[in-house]
C-alpha cells in the first residue's frame, strides 16, 4: 500500500484531486509540446506511476459528501496500468497522456471511462464490463485493442483513433494469419448497450474482428479508413446491429465479412470505397432491412451476396463487379431514385454479368417486376433466364432451346407463333397461286383456295375441307408436305412453351 509520504510532488495533486474529481492539468500550453505520441521525453514534473492510479481507484475516499474521480491531463503515466479483476467505482478520465506500457483491463468492472487523446501501446479489455459509457476519441494506440467479449452499458466512442497493429500486448510481433492479415481491433463478442462511433478520423493498420459482436445503438464508420491489405478489413461473422453506417468515404483494403450478420434497419456502403482484392464484400446469409450498395467506385474484388435478404435494396452503376454471387439473393424492392425510370435491359445487363447459371436472380427480379405492375417487364427477364439456361444444355437440347425461343419465346411471346403462321400462310398462298391443283373428285367439292388450302395445311387441328379436296403432285406436292411439317412443328412449340410459361410463373 502506498504511503502518502512516498508519493511525489505531482502524484500528491492527483491524490489530493481524487476525492472531489478535481482535474489535474500537466499541460505546458505548447500543441507541439503536448502531443501524446512524444510523451517519452516528458520530465518528472509530469510523471505520474500507474501504482498511484491503481491505489487510487481501488480505494474509498473518507470525503462524504463528494462524488470521487481520477481525471488527469497531459500526465506520462509510467509502469503498467494493470486493473485486470478489480472492481472500480470511480470514473477515470485521463486525456493527452502518454503510457508507457500497455494497459490491461481484463476481466474489470469500471464506471465511464475515457482514455481521450492519449498514446498507449495497447489495451487489454478482455471481459471488461462497463457501467456506462468507454471513450477512446483521438487516442493513438500503437497495438492491439482487445475488447472481446466485453460489456459497455453506455457508448464507445473510437472516433478519430489511430490504430495500429504493430506488437501484441506480450511485446511479440503481430504475425498474419491466413485469410486474416493482423487485427488492430480484437472484439468477437462484444456487447454494446448504446452506439460505436469510429467515425471521422478513426484509421487502423490491421483489421477488426468483430464475430458475434451486438451493436444495440448501432455502429457508424462514416469517413474511417481501414487498412489490412491481404486480409479482412471488418470480419463481423454472425455480428448483429441496429444500425450499420460505413458511408462517406468509407474506405476498406481488405475484405468485409458479415456472413450471417443481422442489421435490423440499415446497413449503408454509401459512396464507400472497397478494395478487397480477391473478395470485396462477403454478405452471404446477411439479414438487412436496407441495404445502401452505392459505391463511390467498382469493389477491387468480387460482391458475395448469396442467400441474403433484405427489404430494400439500394444500388448504382458501381455495385456490381464483373465477379459477383447473386444466387439465393432475395430483396422485397429495389429502390429506384424519384423522378427515374430505369430499363429493364440495365437490370438484364446487370444480371448476364453474374458468372455461371443461376435461375434464381432472374425468378426474383421478375417477381419485383410483377409487384411493381410491370408485367411485360417480368415476362423480359424470365425469357432471359432460358436464354441464359441455354448456354449450360446439350447440343440437341441447346437446339430445341433456340426452336423455343423463335418460335414462341418460350411461351412469355407466343404472338412470334401467330406472326409465323402469317408469314407461312403468306408463303403458301403465293405459291399455290402459281400452279394449279388436282381435285380428288373431280366437279366435286369447293373451289380451290390458296389462302385457305395453306391454312388447312399449317392448322393440324382445324379442317376447312381443302386438303382433302385437291391435292399436288411434284415440288408443290413436297412444299405442302414441309406446311405440313411445319404446323405440327408450331403446335408442339406453343404448347411447350405455353405449358412451361404457366408451370415456372
Amino acid at each position: 500500500m502506498l504511503a502518502y509520504e512516498e508519493l511525489a510532488e505531482v502524484e500528491r495533486r492527483v491524490w489530493d484531486a481524487f476525492p472531489y474529481g478535481g482535474v489535474v492539468d500537466l499541460r505546458s500550453g505548447d500543441p507541439a509540446q503536448d502531443d501524446p505520441v512524444g510523451g517519452g521525453a516528458w520530465g518528472a514534473e509530469r510523471a505520474v506511476r500507474a501504482e498511484v492510479i491503481t491505489a487510487l481507484l481501488l480505494r474509498r475516499p473518507d470525503q462524504q459528501g463528494a462524488v470521487p474521480a481520477l481525471r488527469l491531463v497531459g500526465a506520462r503515466i509510467t509502469g503498467r496500468l494493470d486493473l485486470g479483476g478489480a472492481t472500480v467505482e470511480s470514473e477515470l478520465s485521463l486525456e493527452q497522456c502518454h503510457f508507457e506500457q500497455s494497459v490491461v483491463l481484463r476481466g474489470a468492472s469500471l464506471r465511464s471511462t475515457g482514455l481521450i487523446g492519449c498514446y498507449l501501446p495497447g489495451l487489454d479489455g478482455w471481459l471488461l464490463q462497463v457501467d456506462g459509457n468507454l471513450f477512446f476519441v483521438d487516442s493513438v494506440i500503437e497495438g492491439r485493442l482487445t475488447l472481446t467479449r466485453a460489456h459497455v452499458t453506455g457508448e464507445l466512442r473510437l472516433s478519430g483513433v489511430r490504430l495500429t497493429a504493430t506488437e501484441l500486448l506480450d511485446g511479440s510481433q503481430s504475425e498474419p494469419t491466413s485469410g486474416s492479415g493482423v487485427w488492430a481491433l480484437w472484439a468477437g463478442g462484444l456487447l454494446l448497450d448504446g452506439g460505436c462511433f469510429a467515425r471521422k478520423g478513426f484509421a487502423t493498420r490491421g483489421g477488426l474482428r468483430l464475430v458475434g459482436a451486438r451493436f444495440n445503438g448501432g455502429l457508424f464508420m462514416e469517413q474511417a479508413r481501414i487498412e489490412n491489405p491481404g486480409g479482412d478489413a471488418l470480419t463481423g461473422d454472425d455480428l448483429t446491429a441496429s444500425t450499420m453506417v460505413l458511408s462517406e468515404g468509407f474506405t476498406a483494403v481488405g475484405t468485409i465479412r458479415l456472413p450471417g450478420a443481422t442489421v435490423r434497419s440499415r446497413l449503408s456502403l454509401d459512396t464507400a470505397v472497397l478494395q478487397g482484392g480477391e473478395l470485396a464484400l462477403d454478405g452471404n446469409r446477411l439479414r438487412a432491412g436496407e441495404l445502401q450498395l452505392t459505391v463511390a467506385a467498382t469493389p477491387v474484388g468480387s460482391v458475395d451476396l448469396r442467400e441474403a435478404q433484405v427489404a430494400v435494396l439500394h444500388d448504382n452503376e458501381y455495385s456490381w463487379p464483373p465477379d459477383t454471387w447473386l444466387d439465393g439473393f432475395g430483396y422485397t424492392t429495389i429502390q429506384v431514385p424519384v423522378g427515374s425510370t430505369e430499363p429493364v435491359a440495365a437490370r438484364l445487363r446487370w444480371l448476364a454479368d453474374l458468372p455461371g447459371y443461376a435461375p434464381q436472380p432472374y425468378e426474383q427480379l421478375a417477381a419485383w417486376y410483377r409487384k411493381i405492375g410491370h408485367d411485360d417487364d417480368a415476362r423480359r427477364t424470365l425469357l432471359e433466364k432460358q436464354r441464359r439456361r441455354r448456354r449450360t444444355l446439350s447440343p440437341s437440347g441447346r437446339a430445341w432451346s433456340r426452336l423455343l425461343d423463335v418460335t414462341v419465346g418460350y411461351g412469355y411471346r407466343p404472338w412470334q407463333a401467330a406472326l409465323w403462321l402469317l408469314g407461312l400462310a403468306l408463303l403458301g398462298t403465293v405459291v399455290f397461286s402459281q400452279g394449279e391443283a388436282r381435285a380428288v373428285q373431280p366437279g366435286q367439292g369447293t373451289p380451290f383456295n390458296a389462302f385457305v388450302y395453306t391454312l388447312d395445311l399449317l392448322i393440324p387441328i382445324v379442317g376447312f375441307g381443302q386438303r382433302t379436296a385437291w391435292y399436288w403432285t411434284g415440288p408443290y406436292q413436297w412444299f405442302s408436305y414441309g406446311l405440313i411439317a411445319a404446323g405440327w412443328l408450331l403446335t408442339t412449340t406453343v404448347v411447350a412453351g405455353v405449358t412451361r410459361s404457366l408451370s415456372r410463373t
